[in-house]
């Protein structure tokens, strides 16, 4: 049996089938719309919160200036014309007081030496001489031997003996004083910091051969604007950074009297450890310190939980909704991993600790540090199967 219309007939079903399987598909794609816009918002990110705590904090005033030699003193050449035959000491050297640091070719010296002491035995033996025969003369007097003109004579030449055999010591003394002088000695006790002298040279007196930093004493020379040289005093601890990194701790000997009207500023100076040889912090270095001024209640937070951006610092605030708010906030202080709020946030303030740094506002988080953990996060949708 034949049917004409089958080819019509079996297109009308794939066609009916069609639309049914259609808006079958359209009625679920709406049932799971709806679906999805009751269900919260996933959340963006499992996070930490903390709150603001109050600490104790230094107050610290900061400030710039120069490591320097609390005194340097110049070792000259006493003597003249000599030829340095021996320098014993060299940059970087620790001397002590009346140390050897150099020693002058001093025959000639030497030699003028012995010249003045045979002068001065000389005019002592004609002073002796001179002295007995006055005291003969003196003896005569009265007896007409001799006149008091020949008396006075003897005296005379008895005191002018006298006279040339005290020039003779002086002389000598002179002399032996060059001698000394041959040997050049350090003033004090200290660090060789410049060295000129050279072997073999002819130095004129007066001309510099080492320069010494007394006592190995160094000092940080801070300049302090004068609005706030009224918060050091003598005695103020001060914790001073050279520019490789040293720390050096140190208290402040005496400020300048007076205020350089250029910059309005004045020198603070600060006495430093004794430097030697392989000193961390050396005379010449730039250095930044901070002044001990006590310490003052703070509101701080991790610095983990303050993010900087676009030079602003932000933290973000966790809302009962479970959205975080981005809060602008102004920072102060810094110690170890705690940094100081002083403006955006109060005591009361919960705050995102880990996992600020990839937050933005208003986004949807999991509180890990609530209760029960992650339980004030929205559950998941379910799963369509």
């Amino acid at each position: 049996m034949t049917f004409p219309n089958a080819p019509r007939f079996a297109i009308t079903v794939v066609a009916a089938s069609l639309v049914l399987v259609l808006t079958v598909a359209a009625f679920s794609s709406k049932s799971e719309a709806a679906d999805e816009k009751k269900q919260p918002p996933r959340p963006a990110l499992t996070v930490t919160t903390t709150v603001p705590s109050t600490s104790r904090l230094p107050v610290v005033l900061s400030a710039n200036g120069s490591i320097a030699a609390w005194q340097e003193a110049v070792v000259g050449s006493e003597a003249n014309g000599l030829k340095l035959a021996e320098v014993r000491v060299n940059v970087g050297d620790r001397v002590t007081k009346g140390q050897v640091l150099a020693v002058f070719a001093a025959e000639a010296v030497h030699n003028d030496v012995l010249q003045a002491r045979a002068n001065l035995a000389e005019a002592e033996a004609n002073a002796a001489d001179a002295a007995g025969n006055a005291e003969r003369a003196k003896g005569l007097v009265g007896t007409g031997a001799l006149s008091t003109q020949q008396i006075n004579q003897f005296t005379t030449t008895a005191l002018t003996a006298k006279a040339k055999a005290m020039a003779a010591k002086a002389a000598l003394a002179a002399q032996e004083l060059r001698l000394r002088q041959a040997r050049v000695t350090a003033p004090d006790a200290g660090l060789i910091s410049s060295r000129t002298a050279t072997v073999g040279a002819v130095v004129a007196s007066g001309a510099e051969l080492f320069k010494l930093v007394r006592q190995g004493r160094l000092e940080w020379r801070a300049e302090v604007t004068s609005s706030e040289l009224g918060r050091v005093g003598p005695g103020t601890t001060a914790l001073v950074t050279a520019a490789n990194g040293t720390q050096l701790r140190g208290r402040v000997r005496t400020i300048a009297p007076t205020v350089d009207p250029q910059t309005r500023s004045a020198f603070v100076y600060v006495d430093l450890p004794a430097a030697d040889a392989s000193a961390p912090a050396l005379a010449g270095m730039f250095a930044k310190g901070e002044f001990q001024l006590g310490e003052s209640q703070a509101l701080t937070l991790p610095q983990q939980a303050v993010v900087v951006r676009d030079g602003f610092s932000y933290v973000f605030r966790l809302n009962t909704d479970n959205r975080v708010s981005q809060i602008k906030v102004q920072t102060g202080r810094r110690l170890n991993d705690r940094i100081e709020v002083l403006r955006g946030v109060d005591d009361k303030s919960v705050v995102i600790n880990d996992g600020a740094g990839f937050l933005n506002d208003g986004d949807v988080v999991r509180n890990a540090s609530a209760p029960g953990g992650a339980a004030s996060a929205p559950p998941p949708p379910p799963v369509k199967r």
